[in-house]
């Protein structure tokens, strides 16, 4: 009996380790490279954070696939770039997406990352900001439509989900989970530190010695979001879920840029008035660019992978390339989901490099579009791709370029443009091929019946 104990019982471990794994995305709004005291944020506090990535895996090549929040948030609900659904800006009012020529919502019935787990068996969830649509297009597509079992959410059509139930909702939607017995999938995706900025009096007393009020704002709205994040870490752990279950933490882009002072209060039709940008003083962590830019600062954001057993704790990945479209065909392969027949994704599998086993190239380029100007002028770079370790930066007029060698280059500061123009010509290429496979208009099946008014 004993013999055949010990010879079943790696059988058994081996088993347990393949157990499909619950999936939490964590996609926060504007949280910069630099704002976590794991990566070396002198007076913002995230001590669940830094906790989260001693335990996990910090992979620190990673992009989203714009510098602004939709196009990036469609990137990983897809899998492919935005620019494939004619997403290139954020969604707002129907009459903006006429002036850029873009679609009033995503198209539901595209290839989802929720529905295809939820065809393998998992329950599915989304809490927290939608921004697929707007408010402001209120014959938009509900969340449920788009793969869910539930959702709560804010920047959407129909009620708007008060900020700060994010993660309430989502331990209600974990504990329902358990007790059905079933893995889930959950998108939680929380507002800080977008603006308008809603700090609570008990966390500004905890910085209330920083000298500057700015600075006061941004670490409480920061140290709020940590504390929740903390409470839904604590409910794996109080569920015995924590071994069972995949969590990433990352951002939609990078930090939003600083407004001016008079400008102190800001209102939002999904979530109501509060502090402006005056107070947005988040960090990229040395790197150029911020929101709204194909610059590293804009793209290049946080994201931290924790598995317990699975994954490594404690690591630092400097070497794998990951991208937002990579997370569809990855998550689904972690979980054992067959990707639909026909569905070809833009991103590619990085389950293995997850699991411990870095690479140093990946098999597709990378693309950003970005045509939205914020201001006169500001057009630069209207497009970008990396390939190798080269990424090539282009303006709307096509001799206005930057090339950058990565990763020895990371901060993007040596132009090698001149000295390498045969990369140039190379790059160029590529986003001309990519370019040509664009949509020159929205889908008609995405566009509101309110536009013929």
């Amino acid at each position: 009996m004993i013999l055949l104990v010990s010879l079943l019982a790696p059988m058994v471990a081996a088993r347990a380790a393949e157990k499909t794994p619950n999936i939490i995305v964590i996609l926060a709004d504007d949280w910069g490279w630099g704002d976590l005291g794991a990566h070396g944020h002198p007076w913002l506090k995230t001590p669940n954070l830094d906790r989260f990535a001693a335990a996990g895996t910090d992979f620190r090549r990673f992009t989203v696939a714009s510098g602004v929040c939709s196009p990036s948030r469609t990137a990983i609900m897809t899998g492919q770039y935005p620019a494939r659904f004619g997403i290139h800006g954020h969604f707002a009012t129907i009459e903006s997406h006429v002036q850029r020529g873009m679609p009033d919502w995503l198209n539901p019935k595209a290839v989802m990352l929720p529905r295809v787990l939820r065809q393998k068996g998992y329950a599915t969830a989304h809490f927290g900001k939608w921004h697929l649509t707007n408010i402001m297009v209120p014959d938009a597509p509900m969340p449920l439509e788009y793969g869910y079992d539930a959702a709560g959410t804010f920047n959407c059509p129909g009620p708007q989900m008060p900020v700060h139930d994010d993660v309430r909702q989502s331990i209600a939607f974990i504990e329902k989970s358990r007790a059905a017995g079933k893995p889930f999938f959950l998108n939680l995706w929380i507002h800080e530190p977008h603006t308008p900025h809603y700090p609570r009096p008990e966390y500004l007393a905890k910085f209330a010695h920083l000298k500057d009020e700015a600075q006061q704002i941004y670490a409480a709205v920061i140290a709020h979001a940590d504390a929740r994040i903390g409470e839904l870490l604590a409910t794996l752990d109080r569920l015995d879920l924590t071994r069972e279950t995949l969590v990433i933490f990352t951002s939609d882009n990078g930090p939003e840029n600083t407004g001016p002072a008079d400008r102190r209060m800001t209102e939002d039709e999904s979530t109501g008035p509060g502090f402006g940008s005056f107070a947005s003083v988040g960090v990229t962590g040395g790197h150029r660019g911020r929101k709204r830019s194909l610059l590293q600062g804009g793209i290049g954001v946080p994201f931290i992978a924790r598995w317990p057993g699975r994954i490594g704790p404690g690591k630092v990945d400097e070497s794998t390339v990951i991208t937002a479209v990579d997370l569809l065909p990855t998550l689904c392969a972690l979980a054992g989901a067959a990707l639909p027949t026909g569905y070809a994704p833009d991103g590619i599998d990085q389950s293995a490099a997850l699991l411990g086993q870095p690479t140093t190239r990946r098999s597709k380029p990378i693309f950003w579009q970005w045509t939205t100007a914020t201001k006169a002028g500001d057009t630069w770079p209207a497009l970008a791709v990396c390939d190798g370790e080269r990424k090539l930066l282009v303006g709307r007029d096509p001799e206005q370029v930057e090339l950058f060698r990565f990763p020895q280059d990371n901060f993007e500061q040596t132009n090698l443009s001149r000295q390498e123009p045969a990369e140039v010509a190379r790059l160029k290429a590529l986003l001309a091929d990519w370019t040509a496979t664009l949509p020159r208009k929205p889908d008609p099946a995405c566009l509101s019946a309110k536009r013929a008014r």
